[in-house]
């Protein structure tokens, strides 16, 4: 080996020490370096989990604030007092409130019963199964895989691919909970791409997937409903009328029966919808719509503030209270003479009140005139035709012109069809009892009426008197059931307005 090449290794080697000694150094400085930014990741992505948590904490709090903080009391509770004394204290409140439901349920259900109820519903059942419900019935939207174009730029060219994205299915998102003493409310947050008569026309599959009779969807907002089951129905005993005797008789608001949600059902015979159409099958309950009202405004007819006539093409219903009724009427003929003396005093009050007021006020000299025409249907369809045609045309001034002067028209009938009862669309408020055919319900309550839970066909016949109303101020058919009226209770009446008693219930006069 000659100095040359001694040198040349020699130089070569300091140069290869100096290069990794340079190598070691930025080695050690991008080390040091990615041990920081790692740091730094992993505060960054601690706070980043830390602030999602607590906003999750608090997007709990605020949906659920009953719930969550009675996880917070008990989990404070067990760490400073202990579980034994936790279970003691559950074990006396639950005695006391089981004594209170036990002695006064009324106010149990108000105060306490009603929120427990609901807590419960919520998370055991509605909260886990409410979704698979849902999807069950065809209300979830599914998102099908969607191929995406995914570029790669390579050295020197380009590379496209097709993925294809994984498909998903979005279902409602329950909102609220409110469980009453007969009926479930969940109000439900549609997904994009849902309606609310998506989920009227999966009612009776709904009903059937939560193992109840009933249920009914109620629009509350454009993208929100509420989707109502009926656990149990407060229906199924007859309701009783109420005591012949003295009271305050508000004809705008006249007591008729109870309502599915066990409240009063009240009746305007004065004023807006009080134009009545009551249909049913024979047995279904229509003199129970009919009656009950009048036993509730017993004192008005004695005082001559409602004068009530009536048409009873049958000859027995109204007759069995006859001395109730101002006028009576059993044949065409003499429906047309009725008919007509009340088209007749509509004239003269609008000749008195035209330019004066718009709506007469109802007095001893201008009482209230209630029409009732049972069997309507016999009279408008059964009998000759020109009479057919005069009772129609007097029976539809009395509906078109008659509301603001005082005139009221409340009819009955069997067969709902627009041959047999012309003038249907002009009663405003319509109720339907029991009735033997699906179509019927759309015939009397109008389209959608079956869709949106009015399954008046489905009503059972020891059900006399329940049916469903649908009609202004109602956006969805509620279900009633109508006071049951006793003969005696009607004969009782008869006596009250004319005077043979002072009341029923009291003191005999």
């Amino acid at each position: 080996m000659d100095a040359h090449t001694l040198g040349v290794l020699l130089l070569g080697s300091g140069a290869l020490a100096v290069v990794v000694w340079v190598l070691h150094k930025l080695g050690k400085a991008l080390a040091g370096f990615a041990e920081t930014l790692a740091a730094v990741a992993v505060v960054f992505l601690a706070l980043w989990w830390l602030c999602k948590g607590v906003f999750w904490v608090v997007a709990q709090i605020v949906m659920h604030p009953r719930t969550s903080l009675t996880v917070v009391a008990v989990a404070a509770w067990c760490y400073w007092l202990g579980w034994l004394s936790l279970v003691v204290t559950l074990t006396v409140v639950a005695s006391g409130l089981a004594s209170w439901r036990w002695f006064h349920l009324v106010s149990y259900d108000q105060w306490a019963g009603r929120v427990l109820r609901t807590w419960w519903q919520k998370w055991a059942i509605y909260m886990p199964k409410l979704p698979e419900w849902l999807h069950a019935c065809g209300l979830s939207v599914k998102d099908d895989a969607i191929p995406v174009d995914v570029t790669v730029t390579l050295v020197g060219r380009k590379k496209v691919s097709r993925e294809q994205r994984s498909a998903g299915v979005r279902v409602p998102k329950v909102k609220r909970v409110r469980s009453g003493p007969s009926w479930d409310e969940v109000q439900v947050r549609l997904v994009p791409g849902q309606k609310p008569e998506d989920f009227d026309d999966a009612a009776r599959a709904l009903a059937s997937a939560r193992k109840v009779s009933r249920c009914q969807v109620r629009e509350i907002a454009p993208n929100v409903v509420s989707i109502d089951f009926q656990r149990r129905n407060l229906l199924a005993a007859p309701v009783p009328c109420p005591e012949i005797g003295e009271r305050a008789v508000d004809l705008r608001r006249v007591w008729s029966g109870r309502t599915e949600y066990g409240q009063d059902w009240h009746v305007p015979l004065h004023g807006s919808g009080s134009h009545t159409l009551v249909a049913g099958a024979s047995g279904a309950g229509k003199n129970s719509m009919m009656w009950c009202p009048l036993v509730s405004i017993a004192p008005a007819i004695r005082d001559g503030m409602v004068r009530v006539s009536g048409i009873d093409p049958k000859g027995m219903e109204l007759a069995y209270g006859r001395g109730i009724f101002h006028r009576y009427a059993v044949t065409p003929k003499d429906a047309l003479e009725v008919l007509g003396e009340l088209v007749a005093a509509m004239d003269a009050r609008k000749t008195e009140f035209a330019g004066r007021v718009r709506n007469v006020p109802i007095s001893a000299e201008n009482p209230l005139e209630l029409v009732e025409f049972d069997e309507i249907g016999a009279l408008t369809k059964y009998t000759d035709r020109k009479t057919r045609e005069q009772i129609v045309e007097r029976v539809a001034l009395l509906t078109t012109q008659g509301r603001a002067l005082g005139f009221t028209v409340r009819g009955y009938v069997q067969e709902p069809t627009k041959d047999t009862v012309p003038v249907r669309e002009l009663f405003p408020r319509r109720i339907c009892l029991r009735v033997t055919s699906k179509s019927h319900v759309g015939m009397v309550l109008g389209d959608q009426a079956y869709e949106r839970g009015a399954w008046a066909n489905r009503i059972a016949e020891t059900e006399a008197g329940v049916g469903y109303v649908w009609g202004e101020g109602l956006r969805e058919p509620l279900r009633v059931r109508a006071g049951w009226v006793p003969d005696d209770t009607v004969k009782a009446l008869e006596a009250f307005v004319t005077g043979r008693i002072a009341s029923i219930g009291g003191a005999a006069a």
